[in-house]
């Protein structure tokens, strides 16, 4: 019996091959986008899922509250996890690290700058990496050890054994290989080439070990299965307070299974992150597939009077309903199978353009039975979602009304129909108008002003010889006719790595904490970055420099001074505030301006700024300044950042969902225009005859492409009243996460109903065009 259902089914399938095509092109497209879709999705799900106490994994993070400013902070004090592990029972261990750091590891000639860690001695008994060479009991017990990943250790020694063979470490100290491990995985938390364990024995070290407010390192704990969490924070929060004067901050141990997914804190509390397009792209997906099983069921009732007169002598002949729905079933699976490996391979063929764009290394893993569980179950999912409407509807013919040729489609038969056009025409003008808002919510912050001017703005990491060197190879560069100003910081101008609470002043409220970035800098700042100074002055290299402050415009709206320029503040020591300057993004270009202090102390510059002179090419500008930099700073290499292009790097996230919601929206919109043309030409099919008759009695080609097109018009009408709120709600709610956002403008619901209307028109108009063009006789010529 279930042989005699699939020859038949193909049989049906291949005497009507455009609506074959049709379907399996339609179902083929919605798998593919399904399948790649899944595949991201996997990935982000399962990020450090491979670390074998995952579940038992936590960060040791705070909210500090600055000013009923809640500010949530992963830097932590030294000493802290060597106390979480002695005092408190639930944490089987503790472990520090610090954030990764470049660093310029040399094998002779070869001097590269490498990603790492300075970690703690148990490391790799909290995380699990796999071991090439060497043993995670042993890799980090000598101090002047070092762990390499496998890419990092062939790139000195080739495939020779690198095991205790010596490399210079940031021309400080000889360090030997210990261990080399796998490469970090993408879908990892953690990104390092190096590992370098603490040396305790260390003056730097030994000062950090006690004390108790600096904090700038990473505290993960490993806690005893079954750990309450509650009770864990209350007794990290109750240590930390006992160790100084602490009463701003609330201590909490955030699970190593969210740090991707769920990274995002808005005022102290966890508002999400990459979860969030996780479901969003979980839901395109489930959309997507519905929209081709919609095609299907529309075609496939749309033909049903193809069918009627074969339903009929089924039945006739003694079929019962049961075996009609089973037999329709196996139509609907044989298209769904076909659809499927038509998709495998459209995704085989997509997957390295794909893994570029998300920047992932995606692949299929046939051995692994999640594949073929997953495949399996959107195979049976499309097949009988897709099936299941026409199955039931197709069987429910009455054979006399059939055979007699009284059968008639009412209006239960075409509401159904009507229904799932203008749920299509609904999810279109969502995704299309999903895709207009993100655009511009992008547009509109990189439209922003940044407060500094980051075009032929290069940044150069500072070092202990440059530093020494500044006022040489500052003057070498002036001169070289490349440059036109030069500056050194802190930290780059895309970046805040100093977080301070507000200085001391006269008047400042007793109650009164507010989070504030610090900037140290050095001459030339306002005029290098091109920042704007409002009131006052710039630091002019005299002595008095050591002891003035400038303050940004959020800084001054913070603390609420009015007449700031000439007050005094206590920060460490007493500066004079000589200025205020345009707000400086420098952090989330989606977030309000962040309060800025800027003082002069070019002691530790961390980063080099250039300007170059317009007109300049950059490439030979480049080459000039990298001989000045090998000139006096010869043994590290030369690297250099574009500022433009290091601030764009804050868009990486919001431009690639809006590709893929592109991509995605796009072949959705596909779908449903295929399913469309194919309505339409078994619509001009059914009514052919009458077509005929009105053009014989003087109907032009006009008013018969009018006729047809106004009952799909009518349905995205419909569609477009029901969608307008529901994308209104759905964008307004996205456009929550951020606090510099776009408001949604109602032409943008003007421009979405142009589009679909315009779709809707052409696609219809091309399958009407040929029948209002056909020679009447012919279809009259069996009447």
């Amino acid at each position: 019996m279930f042989k005699n259902y699939i020859k038949v089914a193909w049989r049906n399938l291949f005497r009507n091959k455009g609506f074959t095509i049709t379907n399996v092109l339609g179902l083929a497209i919605g798998i593919t986008c399904t399948m790649l879709i899944v595949l991201w999705v996997q990935d982000e799900l399962t990020y450090d899922r491979f670390h074998q106490e995952h579940d038992n994994i936590y960060q040791v993070i705070a909210n500090r509250d600055f000013n009923n400013q809640v500010f949530t902070d992963r830097s932590m004090v030294l000493p802290l996890a060597a106390e979480l592990e002695k005092n408190i029972p639930q944490v089987k261990r503790a472990v520090v690290t610090t954030y990764p750091q470049q660093r310029v590891l040399t094998l002779g000639d070869n001097r590269i700058k490498k990603q790492g860690l300075f970690v703690s001695e148990h490391y790799f008994d909290m995380f699990t990496w796999k071991f090439i060479k060497g043993n995670a009991a042993t890799a980090l017990k000598d101090p002047n050890s070092v762990v390499l990943t496998r890419s990092a250790a062939t790139t000195y020694f080739g495939d020779a054994d690198p095991i205790n063979k010596v490399l210079r470490f940031d021309n400080i100290k000889d360090v030997k290989v210990s261990a080399v491990i796998e490469d970090v995985p993408g879908n990892s938390s953690f990104r390092f080439e190096w590992l370098v364990p603490f040396n305790y024995d260390e003056e730097d070290t030994k000062r950090a070990m006690n004390e108790w407010q600096s904090s700038s390192w990473n505290v993960f704990v490993q806690t005893v299965p079954g750990t309450d969490t509650a009770l864990l924070n209350k007794n990290i929060t109750k240590l930390k307070r006992a160790h100084g004067n602490d009463d701003i901050s609330t201590y909490f141990a955030f699970p190593m299974n969210n740090w991707h997914l769920y990274s995002d804190f808005n005022d102290g509390v966890n508002t999400g992150g990459m979860i969030e397009y996780v479901r969003l792209f979980s839901i395109v997906a489930i959309i997507i597939l519905l929209i081709a099983c919609i095609n299907f069921m529309n075609l496939s009732t749309a033909r049903s009077e193809k069918r009627a007169k074969e339903v009929g002598i089924r039945k006739t002949l003694g079929s019962q309903k049961k075996q009609l729905i089973l037999q329709f079933f196996a139509e609907s699976m044989i298209l769904t199978v076909i659809a499927f490996f038509l998709a495998l391979v459209a995704v085989l063929l997509l997957l390295p353009s794909f893994n570029q764009l998300v920047d992932k290394q995606l692949t299929i893993q046939f051995s692994q039975p999640f594949f073929w569980l997953t495949a399996l179950g959107i195979v049976l999912f499309t097949g009988l979602v897709a099936g299941s409407y026409p199955a039931l509807y197709l069987s429910s013919f009455k054979p006399v009304k059939v055979l007699k040729g009284t059968l008639t489609q009412g209006k239960g038969s075409i509401l159904p129909r009507h229904v799932l056009v203008v749920s299509q025409f609904v999810i279109s003008i969502l995704l299309i108008s999903a895709t207009i808002v993100v655009y511009q919510q992008i547009q509109h912050v990189k439209d922003r002003s940044m407060g500094y001017d980051p075009d032929n703005l290069i940044m150069i990491p500072a070092t202990e010889q440059t530093n020494q060197n500044y006022a040489v190879i500052r003057q070498e560069l002036l001169s070289s006719g490349m440059v036109s100003a030069v500056t050194r910081t802190s930290s780059p101008i895309t970046e805040v790595w100093w977080n301070t609470g507000a200085p001391d002043y006269e008047g400042k409220p007793a109650n009164s904490q507010i989070i504030m970035g610090a900037l140290a800098t050095d001459i030339g700042f306002t005029t290098t970055m091109g920042v704007k100074m409002l009131q006052g002055k710039d630091f002019a290299g005299t002595p008095a420099d050591s002891a003035s402050m400038i303050l940004n415009q959020a800084a001054v709206d913070a603390m609420k001074l009015k007449n700031p320029v000439g007050m005094q503040m206590r920060f460490g020591r007493t500066f004079n505030v000589i200025g205020v300057t345009d707000n400086i993004v420098m952090t989330s270009p989606f977030e309000p301006a962040y309060p800025m202090l800027i003082i002069f102390d070019p002691n530790g510059a961390a980063m080099n700024t250039l300007r170059l002179k317009s007109g300049i090419s950059p490439q030979k500008a480049l080459a000039s300044i990298e001989t000045i930099f090998k000139k006096h700073n010869p043994l590290v290499p030369f690297e250099y950042q574009f500022v433009d292009q290091e601030f764009q790097r804050k868009f990486l996230t919001e431009e690639l969902i809006s590709k893929l919601t592109n991509i995605f929206a796009g072949l959705a919109i596909f779908i449903c225009c295929l399913g469309l043309a194919g309505l339409a030409s078994f619509t001009i099919e059914k009514r052919i005859r009458e077509i005929g008759v009105r053009k014989v009695l003087g109907a032009t080609v006009q008013q018969l492409l009018l006729l047809i097109s106004k009952e799909f018009l009518k349905l995205v009408m419909i569609a477009f009243v029901i969608a307008i709120p529901l994308t209104w709600w759905a964008m307004s709610t996205w456009l929550q996460r951020y606090t510099y956002r776009i408001d949604i403008s109602i032409w943008l619901f003007a421009v979405v109903g142009a589009v679909i209307l315009l779709l809707t028109l052409v696609v219809v108009s091309m399958n009407t065009m040929r029948a209002a063009m056909r020679n009447p006789v012919k279809s009259l010529r069996t009447e």
